[in-house]
């Protein structure tokens, strides 16, 4: 068996939107790697990177089709989700899916959470902010 993680995931938007990738992911500790006009790569800690290509072509995203869903970020702390709550109503971001909320039957067991908050990007790529473990 061969062992392996993620490299790097590469999303395609439109050019004008790397701004806000760019503040969301410097929110949630991740460090610029490469920018230029309409291109972002950023990591984190461990080496994983996201990659924003401002070449989208012009049609609608829709996670519901075929493809990826979403990307979730998990957090340490529960109150990291509340403190992302309160940084997307900043900027004019609702919360989807009646988040944040707890998720009960995600929980690993009675003792834990699934806590979280579900938004849409402006290039409408699903995303997640994620605490599991101990309830608070």
């Amino acid at each position: 068996m061969i062992e392996s993680r993620i490299g790097h995931i590469v999303y395609n938007i439109k050019p004008d939107n790397v701004p806000f990738y760019k503040d969301l992911l410097a929110f949630l500790g991740w460090t610029p790697v490469f920018e230029q006009e309409g291109f972002l790569g950023v990591a984190d800690k461990s080496g994983a990177s996201l990659w924003f290509m401002g070449m989208a072509k012009p049609v609608d995203n829709d996670y519901d089709g075929p493809g990826a869903n979403h990307l979730a970020f998990s957090v340490p702390r529960q109150a990291d989700v509340d403190a992302a709550v309160a940084y997307l109503a900043e900027r004019g971001i609702p919360s989807l899916f009646e988040t944040p909320r707890h998720r009960p039957e995600f929980s690993r067991s009675e003792k834990d959470t699934y806590y979280q908050v579900m938004f849409e990007s402006p290039d409408r790529i699903l995303f997640e902010i994620v605490y599991t473990g101990p309830k608070a």
